[in-house]
């Protein structure tokens, strides 16, 4: 729309000139007729040759000078366009490499001189992003590298403590062999946290929508959690409708699902509830995971779906994965045409997801 303006603005001024200038020559004309019949003109002087031939021949003088100043318009009138497409290439040339310095442009171009410059902006703030998601990655990994050590460490400790004494009693072997496990368990899953890293640099998410029943999935997802909810000294509500169509992709979607449990769980007090409810307003239907717990200060709220983002910034990963669940999470819900949001107060802690209503 801007640049359609710009094009009629130069056209408007093209013609106004040309009409202009035509009408100045024919003016000038004029007044030289007038004032060379104010006095009588004799062949002895100077001037009268060169008025008596363009007398004879004003059609055609006015016709040429009108043409001249027709070229010359012409040529001004192309070469500002021309200017303003230098321009602008230079300006383009530097959102590939974007400076603290703003664009500037000619006043005519003010208006695509602001969204360059908001252009420019955001390939700023896009490009410091992704250095600190990168760098985010990079600590994340290297603190995964060094966690590594410790539980297999650990395993190898017991594992051959138990090769070496076959005398121990069955009851330090059992010992043994659950700790061993334990610490086994552990290094699976932080394996599974540098896959987690692979496979969403890597891969781009597809859906395979089908129908499927809300209810029932949130129910399955939630039972499979209560050995950790009960671990964890917490108990798990579902209001849910008794039935809930939808088409997605249930593989992706109970991802999402598992992921706002794990959370809830990871971050919970013990002896509270985590509430899990849904609901249909409107357009949207409204998925809602409410857990109690510490706090989540502003700052970290605004950036919990960035990747790599842990709400734990420590070195230790024991309590945290690798700040991938959340940015996942918010992908697969935007696939499906909805938002996911958070929100912390009080202590409480909510996530909601709006999806667009079949």
């Amino acid at each position: 729309m801007n640049s359609r303006r710009l094009s009629l603005q130069l056209w408007m001024q093209y013609i106004l000139a040309l009409l202009a200038w035509a009408f100045a020559v024919f003016l000038m004309a004029y007044l030289a007729f007038l004032l060379c019949r104010m006095r009588t003109w004799h062949g002895t002087e100077f001037l009268y040759p060169i008025l008596h031939t363009l007398g004879r021949y004003v059609v055609f003088v006015y016709a040429l000078v009108t043409c001249a100043g027709w070229l010359v318009i012409s040529y001004l009138f192309i070469a500002r366009p021309m200017r303003y497409l230098d321009t602008l290439a230079n300006a383009s040339q530097s959102l590939a490499h974007p400076g603290e310095e703003p664009i500037i442009l000619p006043p005519a171009l003010a208006q695509t001189e602001a969204q360059l410059n908001l252009a420019r902006e955001k390939a700023l703030r896009d490009a410091m992003a992704a250095r600190e998601a990168e760098q985010r990655k990079n600590d994340l990994i290297v603190y995964l590298a060094h966690d590594l050590k410790t539980p297999l460490t650990s395993v190898i400790g017991y594992l051959t403590l138990l090769r070496d004494e076959p005398e121990l009693s069955p009851e330090f072997r059992a010992r043994y062999t659950g700790v061993a496990l334990n610490k086994a368990e552990r290094l699976e899953e932080l394996i599974n946290e540098f896959f987690d890293i692979t496979r969403f640099s890597l891969t781009h998410l597809e859906l395979e929508k089908r129908p499927v029943d809300l209810s029932r999935m949130l129910q399955q997802v939630a039972a499979e959690f209560e050995p950790q909810f009960v671990e964890s000294g917490l108990t798990c509500h579902l209001d849910l409708p008794p039935a809930l169509e939808y088409s997605c992709d249930p593989d992706k979607l109970a991802r999402v699902f598992d992921n706002l449990l794990r959370n809830a769980c990871r971050y919970s007090t013990s002896g509270t509830r985590v509430q899990v409810s849904a609901a249909v307003e409107e357009a949207h239907i409204i998925l809602t995971f409410t857990n109690t717990g510490a706090t989540i200060p502003p700052e970290k709220l605004e950036r919990i779906f960035e990747q790599f983002f842990r709400l734990d910034a420590a070195r230790a990963t024991r309590t945290g994965g690798a700040g991938l669940g959340l940015a996942i999470a918010k992908e697969i819900v935007s696939l499906h045409g909805g938002a996911i949001s958070a929100r912390s107060a009080d202590g409480v802690t909510a996530f909601t997801i709006l999806l667009p209503a079949p």
